[in-house]
């Protein structure tokens, strides 16, 4: 018999409150691998021995979460493609010994929004510019998209971000500022909504967004997965738009650290419906 189980798991401050280790751990069961996630709470001073402690364990590898996703770089040994332009990682697969360091955020989502419509040739309006429009706006840029908008109240971080992604992807990358009610530009295929408004306890918040633009030809994305159905969701439903909401991003994004690890293809549907039960009841 083999009492040695595979270890994985999380590293970051403000740890209880990732739901992650639960969508995981539900996704081993149902594959019945004696596999476990482990959900650990790291403040940035532990960081570099909390790496040494995975490879030294022999763990198969770390998702990094806030506020590790940067400050993880120095002890890795090398990045994925997305991962170095996002300049920021959320996965490390650990592989003989060396660290490599994936971003899945942005792949989490590109695999959501390929449910209902392919990127390739689309024009994009993604609001904000944090470290989720980052991932986000990278990868999709990488997929094809023909051009990515970036709308945000900062300037600076919004146009660095549009510039990044006119430097280093082959889409156009435009900066709008966002100052009072923003306009959909007539032509927008898809409009991701990657900041935090809406998100749970402040669920009835509403994006400064002209409701006017919000035509029925559009997909309307939101990467908050809690509540699954933002007044964004609603709203664009009530227009006719094709949604999307953030349980589907979270979801793949185990997915595909399980996939790293593991080399396994894990049930989405037994990770959804855990998803679904913690934020729904």
């Amino acid at each position: 018999m083999d009492f040695l189980s595979r270890l994985t798991g999380s590293f970051s401050t403000g740890a209880a409150g990732n739901p992650t280790v639960a969508v995981i751990e539900a996704a081993y069961r149902h594959l019945g691998i004696d596999a476990r996630y482990v959900n650990c709470e790291v403040p940035p001073e532990a960081l570099a021995d909390a790496v040494r402690g995975a490879r030294a364990m022999g763990w198969l590898g770390f998702n990094c979460s806030i506020p590790h996703k940067v400050a993880v770089i120095e002890h890795l040994d090398s990045l994925g493609e997305s991962a170095r332009i996002i300049g920021a990682v959320n996965c490390v697969v650990i592989r003989d010994g060396r660290l490599v360091g994936e971003n899945t955020d942005g792949q989490g989502f590109l695999i959501s929004l390929r449910t209902v419509v392919e990127v390739a040739g689309r024009s994009v309006v993604v609001l904000g510019a944090g470290g989720a429009a980052r991932a986000i706006a990278v990868e999709l840029a990488l997929a094809g998209a023909r051009g990515v908008t970036i709308v945000n109240r900062g300037r600076g971080r919004g146009e660095a971000l549009a510039a990044l992604i006119d430097a280093r992807t082959p889409a156009r990358g435009e900066f709008a500022p966002w100052d009072g009610e923003y306009r959909l530009p007539e032509g927008t295929d898809v409009l991701v909504n990657a900041t935090s408004v809406g998100l749970f306890p402040d669920v009835d918040a509403r994006l400064p967004l002209d409701g006017d633009s919000l035509s029925p030809r559009l997909v309307v994305a939101d990467v908050i997965p809690n509540p699954p159905t933002t007044v964004l969701l609603r709203d664009a439903r009530a227009r006719g738009c094709t949604t999307l909401d953030g349980l589907g991003m979270l979801v793949n994004q185990g997915v595909i650290s399980i996939r790293h690890w593991l080399g396994v293809e894990p049930d989405t549907a037994v990770m959804r419906h855990t998803l679904e039960q913690i934020f729904t009841g």
